[in-house]
């Protein structure tokens, strides 16, 4: 089944071997980026070195409108026929924005409803919020994307989120 995995930096090996992505995001600090683990080509890995911050000011490495834009382009590419794998260091906020985001450019006019997917599939889930912004701006959704976030609110508090499996069809989501 087509899908987006969100996982932990922790638990990616196992989402490696169990699901089999042809299709890899690295979201994780400059001083914390993973070389491309076996079962994963280098060419289909994705590594974004970003501080989950929403504040700008508060990082030398935060997130920009280049990251986002490099990664509604990688999504692009995937054929969606295996899994994409999305993570970063907790699975909560830098992945489930990317996974948002890929989504949302899959899926026009449906960010509410991707948004309340996610947050049933994931309590834990607290998309970046400056992630989810410059999103909003590269697929010209006017401001639904963010206001769709801003309503699910920020998910449950946990060290570590748990995996997440986002089927890449409406109907199942």
């Amino acid at each position: 089944m087509p899908m987006i995995l969100v996982t932990p930096l922790s638990a990616i090996e196992d989402m490696i071997r169990l699901y089999r992505p042809s299709h890899m995001i690295t979201l994780l600090s400059p001083e914390h980026m993973i070389e491309t683990p076996e079962g994963i080509e280098a060419a289909r890995h994705l590594k974004l070195g970003l501080n989950d911050v929403s504040v700008i000011e508060e990082s030398l490495d935060p997130p920009t409108e280049r990251h986002v834009a490099e990664l509604v382009e990688f999504g692009r590419g995937w054929n969606a026929k295996a899994p994409m794998l999305i993570h970063c260091w907790a699975g909560v906020s830098r992945s489930m924005a990317g996974a948002y985001t890929l989504l949302c450019d899959r899926f026009p006019g449906r960010e509410r409803e991707i948004a309340q997917a996610i947050r049933f599939r994931a309590p834990h889930a607290w998309p970046n919020a400056l992630m989810v912004r410059y999103a909003d701006a590269i697929l010209q959704r006017k401001g639904r994307m963010v206001e769709a976030v801003e309503e699910i609110g920020r998910g449950l508090l946990v060290v570590e989120g748990e995996c997440v499996e986002l089927p890449l069809s409406l109907e199942e989501l």
